[in-house]
C-alpha cells in the first residue's frame, strides 16, 4: 500500500479533529520515529510520525513501542520546544506528501509563542523538521547539506524552503478534457506510471487498483473517464467518513494490496487506525524476518564450519586406513635387512610373507638407509594408530554437534514470532558451539556462562503448543530447551512420549491421568501424526514415529538441549498429510 498524497490528505484530515489537543509527552523510539502524546477532552492520543524510507507515514497509533532508557538529543529538543503547546492547525499542500503542523501556547511570562513541525514523506528523502515562527529551522531528524543547487539545505538556523515539483496538481484540473490531454500512451501497462509521473500525490498502485476494480482491459476515452471520475470521487469524499481501505487480490496480476475505496464508516479515526494496524503488522513481520535471517546466517555459518571439520576428519581417517601398510613395510624391511644392500635406495622389492610370498615393491626415501626407512615406517604407523583413536572420537563428537546444529536450524525455520527467535538465541548463547558468534568481542574479561539447571522452580518460557483429542491433552515443544523441560520435568512418568525416528522434530507428550484409560490405537496414530507434522519429515508420506512412556526417556550427561535417549519403544508409520 502506497502512502501517497491522497492517503496523506485523508489521514491528516482525520487528525485535524484533534486541533486544540495539548502536547504532554514526546518519545523517540528509534532514529526514524517520533511519537507525540496529546491530551484532549479527557482522552489521550498518540501521533506516530515515521520517516523510514519504506514505511514513512503519519497516523494515530495505539501500538506500544519500546523507548530507549535515555532520550536522544532531538527528542529532548522537541520536549523543550513543544510540550505544553496546543495543536493549532494541520496543513497539507494540494496532494503533496508534505504536512505542516502548527502549535501555539504561552511561555513563562505569558507571551504567545508558536512552533511548527514539517513532515516530508518522500521515501528515502523523508524528514521531520522543527521550525520557529519565522520558518527558521531549529533542528531536524536528518541534516542535509546539498552542493547541487537543485536541492535544499536542511540545517539548523537556515530558512526552511518548501520542496519544488514539476508535476501537475490534480486538484487544478477543471474537467476530464484537462486530464485526458496529459495521457499520451496506448499501453495499459504504462498508464499507471504516466499518471503517477504526471500528477502529484497519485501512486501507481492506486491507479492499478482502479484498473483492477473496474476490470479495465484497454485505454479509451470511456475507461480514462472512469479513472478520472473515481479519483475525483475519492478526493471529494475525504473528511466525510465514506472512505476505507479495501483489500484487492488478482491472481493473474499477482496483486495483493489495499487501496482507498468508498465504504461507509462510523469510526472517527478509522483510516488512521487501519494504517496503524497495517504498518504495525508489516514492521513486526519485517523485524521478525530480519532477526530470524540474521540468526539463521549465524547458525548456517557454524554448520558450514562443522561440516568442513567433519570433512577434514574423514580425510584424516582415510589416511589412517593405510597405517597397516606402513607396519608391514617396516616389518618386511627389518626381516630382510641381512640381504638388502647397506646403501641408500629409491625402491626395493621383497617377498611379502603376509601375501603368500608374492613380490611387493616398497618405495624408500633415498636420503636414508633401509634400516632408517624401516624405523620411519614404524613411526608413521604408530602416529596414525594414535591419530585413529583421537580422530574417531572427534568424529563422534562432531556428528553430535552437527546433529544439534541441524535441530536448531529446524527450530528456527519453524519460528512464527520474534519471541520464538529470541528463545532460540538465548539457547545457543549458552552453548559453547556458538559462543564465539554470539559473544561480542571486547577487551574485558569474558564471564563464564553459567549452566542452567533444569528444575521445577526454573523460570522458563514454557508455552507449548496444545491439542485436545478425545479428552486427552497433547503438548508439543517449540524449541530444544522447551523440549527438555516438557519431557524431563513437566511430564509424568506414565505419560507417553512421541518423536519422529531419525528426523529432527519436537518432543510430543500425550498426557495420561490416573483416571484415564490407556489410549487406543486410533489416538496413538493421531498423536503420531502430530509428531510427524511437527518434524522435518512433515512433507513425507510415510514417517516412522517412536513412542514410549516418559520414564524410559533419559538425558545423557553433557548432552545438548533436546537430545535424549530412550528404550522400550514402539514405532508407528504414519502419513501426516492424510
Amino acid at each position: 500500500m502506497a502512502f501517497d498524497g491522497i492517503v496523506t490528505k485523508a489521514i491528516t484530515t482525520e487528525i485535524s479533529e484533534l486541533c486544540g489537543a495539548r502536547i504532554d509527552k514526546i518519545f523517540q523510539p528509534n532514529k526514524n520515529t517520533i511519537i507525540l502524546g496529546m491530551y484532549l477532552n479527557g482522552n489521550n492520543y498518540a501521533l506516530n510520525i515515521c520517516i523510514e524510507a519504506q514505511n514513512c507515514r503519519i497516523n494515530l497509533t495505539t501500538k506500544p513501542k519500546q523507548n530507549p532508557q535515555n532520550a536522544p538529543n532531538f527528542c529532548m529538543l522537541l520536549r523543550k520546544n513543544l510540550i505544553g503547546l496546543k495543536l493549532k492547525n494541520i496543513i497539507t499542500f494540494d496532494l503533496e506528501r508534505l504536512i505542516m503542523i502548527e502549535f501555539e501556547g504561552f511561555d513563562d511570562i505569558d507571551d504567545i509563542i508558536s512552533k511548527k513541525i514539517v513532515i516530508e514523506l518522500m521515501g528515502k528523502h523523508s524528514n521531520f523538521i522543527l521550525l520557529d515562527e519565522q520558518n527558521i529551522i531549529i533542528d531536524s531528524l536528518r541534516h542535509i547539506k546539498e552542493i547541487n543547487e537543485n536541492y535544499r539545505d536542511i540545517l539548523p538556523h537556515t530558512k526552511y524552503l518548501f520542496p519544488t515539483s514539476n508535476k501537475i496538481s490534480f486538484l487544478d484540473l477543471k474537467n476530464f478534457d484537462d486530464f485526458k490531454k496529459y495521457i499520451q500512451i496506448t499501453s495499459l501497462n504504462d498508464l499507471s506510471t504516466q499518471i503517477s509521473n504526471t500528477f502529484n500525490g497519485i501512486s501507481k498502485s492506486f491507479i492499478n487498483a482502479i484498473i483492477n476494480k473496474f476490470e479495465i482491459k484497454e485505454i479509451n476515452n470511456s475507461n480514462l473517464e472512469i479513472i478520472f471520475n473515481y479519483i475525483n470521487e475519492i478526493i471529494n469524499s475525504i473528511g466525510t467518513n465514506k472512505l476505507y481501505f479495501t483489500k484487492i487480490e488478482n491472481e493473474k496480476r499477482n496483486i495483493k494490496d489495499y487501496f482507498l475505496t468508498l465504504t461507509k464508516s462510523n469510526e472517527t479515526f478509522s483510516l488512521n487506525f487501519f494504517i496503524d494496524d497495517f504498518y504495525y503488522n508489516k514492521e513486526t513481520n519485517e523485524t521478525f524476518r530480519n532477526y530470524r535471517n540474521t540468526l539463521l546466517k549465524l547458525i548456517l555459518d557454524t554448520l558450514k564450519k562443522y561440516n568442513k571439520r567433519l570433512s577434514n576428519i574423514n580425510e584424516k581417517l582415510q589416511e589412517c586406513n593405510d597405517m597397516e601398510k606402513y607396519r608391514i613395510y617396516g616389518e618386511l624391511i627389518t626381516a630382510n635387512l641381512y640381504k638388502i644392500p647397506n646403501k641408500n635406495l629409491d625402491e626395493i622389492e621383497l617377498e611379502n610373507y603376509y601375501d603368500n610370498n608374492n613380490k611387493i615393491s616398497i618405495k624408500l626415501d633415498k636420503r636414508y638407509s633401509p634400516s632408517i626407512n624401516a624405523k620411519r615406517f614404524f613411526k608413521k604407523y604408530s602416529k596414525l594408530k594414535n591419530a585413529l583413536e583421537i580422530v574417531s572420537k572427534q568424529k563422534k563428537e562432531t556428528i553430535k554437534e552437527l546433529d544439534y546444529i541441524e535441530s536448531v536450524v529446524y527450530e528456527l525455520e519453524n519460528c512464527t514470532s520474534i519471541n520464538d527467535v529470541t528463545e532460540i538465541f538465548e539457547e545457543i548463547s549458552e552453548n559453547e558451539i556458538f559462543k564465539e558468534k554470539t559473544t561480542k568481542s571486547n577487551n574485558t574479561k569474558k564471564s563464564k556462562v553459567k549452566k542452567s539447571k533444569l528444575t521445577k522452580n526454573k523460570t522458563v518460557s514454557f508455552n507449548p503448543i496444545k491439542y485436545t483429542i478425545d479428552g486427552y491433552t497433547i503438548l508439543v515443544g517449540r524449541n530444544n530447551k522447551e523440549n527438555d523441560y516438557l519431557t524431563l520435568k513437566y511430564a509424568n512418568k506414565n505419560d507417553l512420549w512421541f518423536h519422529t525416528k531419525d528426523f529432527h522434530g519436537s518432543h510430543i507428550i500425550l498426557k495420561i491421568n490416573n483416571n484415564m484409560d490407556y489410549p487406543n490405537n486410533d489416538l496413538l496414530i493421531k498423536t503420531a501424526k502430530i509428531a510427524a507434522t511437527h518434524s522435518k519429515a512433515k512433507n513425507s508420506s510415510n514417517v516412522p514415529v517412536d513412542y514410549c512412556e516418559v520414564k524410559f526417556v533419559k538425558k545423557p550427561s553433557g548432552a545438548k538441549p533436546g537430545m535424549v535417549i530412550y528404550n522400550n519403544n514402539k514405532t508407528l508409520n504414519v502419513n501426516p498429510n492424510s
